[in-house]
């Protein structure tokens, strides 16, 4: 198995410098390498990277390509999720048609755009609150750590209904579950994971007996059919709300902020015309989005694509990050636009498994923004571009810290 020309040696899509700035090997890729084959050091397994538009949103609806793991030898399996804690296994970015119809619409019933909307006061109070907390430390703060990770916590938090005296300790899990890979975090993660199952365990026994208004006892009663939500599928699927309620939400508001501190005048737009934080929510989403690599497809069929041969059960990945740069759908790529029309970027993802929560990390996005405009209209780096760490993980794209001064 040969590494892609496009690779210097020692070189990979984690490298540091890569991660500070992976566009410019992302349009290599698009234009020389579509297809790339490609090793992940961190786990030592190999896939193939889809990076162009067009194959990104033909690939996720390809029925030639599954993301059940339980469809796929035990080998591959083994070698691929072996690792994986089963109580994981079930949700919506793991399950084909039919049972990802069955799923999705269960949860949607539950997830209905009436409650994230009646959400709306309450958003907007919390970035009030979050906001005071960054302006109290005087002429500067770390934005991730006060507002932009602290907002999708406590939201996802009250929306699935756990208490606020143990949200320090739902924080803690959430923070343990993203941290970078090592010894010690995969140990710290394992604790967490097993404190997190355990505790909702006991919530779910609690609204199974004393239904409240609030999600988790709407994913308990939601019914089609005479249809349910199994224990694991019910476990995997507040642990996916979780995971895009926090990490998908926290990336969104620092890499956006980013991009219009970078950007002045596209900043001055705004504050010009608030009307535009909406549509600059979805530039924020194509130009430096949250999602980078999609979770594992395995083909059901040796194929071609782009000369590269992809035998059955090979494992595939698309870029939604490459793809929202091609100039092959957008005008200008490499611009930040906040007016950009039309914007048809796949920031959340693409086809069935578009992200269900994509409605609930909008509103959030344009609450905080309207209030940063708003309150702190000196606000800027306090730091040089250049000293920011962006976290290693290829998965998503986030920053280690966003240092502001105003």
């Amino acid at each position: 198995m040969t590494a892609s020309p496009l690779f210097a040696e020692g070189e990979t899509l984690w490298s540091p410098h890569v991660r500070a700035n992976p566009f410019p090997l992302y349009k290599r890729m698009r234009e020389e390498f579509p297809v790339a084959r490609i090793t992940d050091p961190q786990l030592g397994m190999h896939f193939w990277l889809l990076t162009r538009y067009e194959d990104v949103v033909s690939m996720v609806r390809d029925p030639r390509f599954t993301q059940d793991p339980t469809r796929l030898p035990e080998e591959v399996r083994q070698r691929f999720f072996g690792h994986k804690l089963r109580s994981l296994s079930r949700h919506l970015l793991t399950v084909d048609p039919p049972d990802h119809t069955r799923m999705r619409s269960l949860v949607s019933k539950a997830f209905t755009p009436r409650r994230i909307e009646e959400l709306r006061p309450r958003i907007t109070a919390l970035c009030s609150e979050l906001l005071e907390g960054l302006m109290a430390h005087g002429s500067g703060g770390d934005f991730l750590k006060v507002l932009a990770f602290p907002l999708p916590v406590i939201v996802i938090a009250e929306l699935l209904g756990i208490p606020s005296e143990d949200r320090d300790r739902f924080r803690e899990w959430t923070q343990a579950f993203f941290a970078p890979p090592s010894r010690d975090s995969q140990e710290k993660t394992r604790e967490a994971h097993q404190l997190f199952f355990k505790y909702l365990g006991e919530v779910f026994e609690q609204r199974r007996q004393q239904p409240r208004d609030d999600l988790i006892s709407a994913l308990l009663a939601v019914q089609e059919q005479g249809d349910r939500l199994s224990s694991e599928e019910l476990t995997s699927m507040v642990f996916l709300l979780l995971v895009g309620g926090y990490e998908t939400t926290g990336n969104l508001l620092g890499n956006g902020l980013l991009a219009l501190l970078q950007h002045p005048d596209q900043l001055q737009r705004l504050r010009e015309d608030r009307s535009l934080i909406p549509s600059a929510v979805e530039e924020m989403l194509r130009y430096c989005g949250p999602f980078e690599l999609s979770i594992l497809r395995f083909a059901k069929e040796d194929m071609e694509l782009h000369g590269q041969r992809i035998q059955a059960h090979e494992a595939v990945r698309v870029n939604y990050l490459a793809a929202d740069r091609d100039a092959g759908q957008f005008s200008e790529p490499d611009r930040f636009d906040v007016g950009r029309t039309p914007n048809k970027h796949v920031g959340f993802g693409h086809g069935i498994h578009f992200c269900l929560g994509a409605p609930l990390a909008r509103l959030e996005a344009i609450a905080a923004f309207e209030l940063l405009l708003e309150r702190l209209p000196e606000m800027r780096l306090a730091t040089a571009p250049e000293k920011l760490a962006w976290r290693p993980s290829a998965q998503s794209r986030g920053l280690v810290s966003l240092p502001l001064a105003f």
